[in-house]
């Protein structure tokens, strides 16, 4: 991917004032990695997994050499400083902006009355094992001392129109997802629609949303039962309650918050069957605070609901197709830029598709994101060999047309298992930290071992 074109389309997107030079201090010099240049460097080392500060650091080197703009330092050491000095405010709202962009690009698509629908969801991330980010984001209390990986959870706010990341909190796994979610709840605008899975269908979520002209449409908490004959019938399967305000404070909230919640309240709860070929067919019950069944009838609130899994997938692409699932910096103001740069990148990536969608009518949810990453890739490379603007604007078009083209068939029910195929090499898992683990006679008894459990087993 050529940097140069990556940069063209970024500042299309991104206000100049957000990485200006001018900003960056009274005193500032000219400098090859300036707050724009590191950035799109960064994005541009994400959208690369596995791609090191060498790497970048090359080629900027080479654009440098192509352009006359001088010498640049072989060594990788500017960069990284540049990225630590990186004013993590900025980049923070580089992600809102960018999910502004595309949601502009889709319209009116992902509403439901005119309203703005967004996802909220959490999951986890390693981070690289070092003091500093131990002490901030500790490993799970399973394992032992030196020989786990510092958990990060994150709790991100999405678009349901272009499924782009609008507003994230971080934290670590002793913070419960509630707790982060309502550092969020500055963020909602009136009218807004909540949609979550069963954790964000609590009593206390239900009951102050509302007052913020917030509504709830999230999954029923398995522990609640629920008898239709004793709600107020609105329709077959939909009904509304009136529940009682539980005695116990949750542990996310204060004495003080808990006071200030409602003593009853009204819900509506929807109940509708998924029914999959070749297996049984699944009851699912939905809690939410749209009560008016002429506008939001039950078939459109499941339709809303199972438009959730596919921005659950927006995970999945950040984690297992552009490698956020294992972050590399070793302190914990990098790792919080380098979250908030892969959103950045994701949200870049969002904008592209929501302008194919846009462009050639293709439907979004069908659009591959590591197809579009793929095709940018191979795209930009050519543009930046094109010699006039008009062959650069027609292979942007090409590009957009591609992206259009290639989506994902429609698979109704398909399983996709989380196993692995390959079996893991044969050796010890490290239960000690690494500096201690020098016994090769520990690992030929643990080799032995094995061996003889898998002969017992046969037998």
């Amino acid at each position: 991917m050529s940097l140069p074109e990556l940069s063209q389309r970024l500042e299309s997107l991104l206000p100049a004032h957000l990485f200006s030079a001018t900003d960056e201090g009274a005193h500032c010099r000219e400098r090859i990695f300036s707050l724009r240049i590191t950035l799109e460097c960064f994005i541009w080392q994400l959208l690369k997994p596995r791609t090191s500060c060498r790497e970048v650091t090359r080629q900027v080197q080479a654009l440098a050499q192509l352009h006359g703009l001088g010498q640049v330092d072989e060594n990788s050491s500017a960069y990284c400083q540049a990225r630590s000095l990186l004013p993590v405010e900025r980049v923070e709202k580089a992600v809102p902006l960018l999910a502004q962009s595309a949601d502009r690009l889709m319209g009116q698509a992902g509403r439901l009355q005119e309203r703005a629908v967004k996802v909220v969801d959490a999951t986890m991330l390693q981070a690289a094992d070092t003091a500093e980010t131990q002490e901030r984001y500790p490993q799970a209390p399973n394992q032992r001392p030196g020989c786990g990986f510092p958990l990060v959870k994150l709790l991100a706010l999405f678009s349901l129109a272009s499924g782009a990341v609008l507003n994230l909190v971080l934290g670590n796994w002793h913070h419960h997802d509630l707790r982060l979610f309502r550092e969020l709840w500055d963020q909602f605008q009136s009218g807004d629609i909540v949609l979550g899975d069963r954790i964000f269908g609590d009593y206390a979520t239900l009951a102050e949303l509302p007052q913020r002209g917030v509504d709830v449409l999230a999954r029923l908490n398995a522990k609640r039962k629920v008898d239709f004959r004793k709600a107020k019938r609105l329709a077959r399967n939909d009904g509304l309650f009136v529940w009682q305000k539980p005695k116990s404070c949750p542990p996310y909230l204060t004495q003080e918050q808990w006071q200030k919640v409602p003593a009853t309240l009204t819900v509506r709860i929807i109940r509708f069957q998924v029914a999959s070929k070749g297996s049984r067919s699944r009851t699912i019950l939905l809690v939410t605070t749209l009560l008016d069944p002429k506008l939001y009838p039950l078939e459109s609130l499941a339709a809303l609901y199972a438009r959730r899994w596919r921005l659950e997938l927006c995970f999945r692409d950040l984690k297992t197709q552009m490698g956020m699932d294992q972050l590399r910096c070793r302190t914990p103001e990098m790792v919080e830029k380098e979250i908030l740069t892969y959103l950045v990148a994701h949200n870049f990536i969002r904008c592209v598709m929501a302008q194919a969608s846009a462009t050639y009518q293709a439907d979004l949810e069908r659009m591959s994101f590591k197809g579009t990453v793929d095709s940018l890739r191979q795209f930009i490379n050519a543009m930046a060999q094109a010699r006039s603007r008009k062959k650069r604007q027609q292979l942007w078009q090409d590009l957009l047309r591609t992206i259009a083209g290639d989506l994902v068939p429609r698979r109704p029910g398909r399983r996709e298992p989380r196993a692995i195929k390959r079996r893991p090499k044969q050796f010890p898992r490290l239960i000690v930290p690494r500096h201690q683990f020098k016994d090769p006679i520990r690992y030929r008894k643990w080799l032995s071992h094995k061996k003889a459990a898998r002969n017992r087993a046969r037998v």
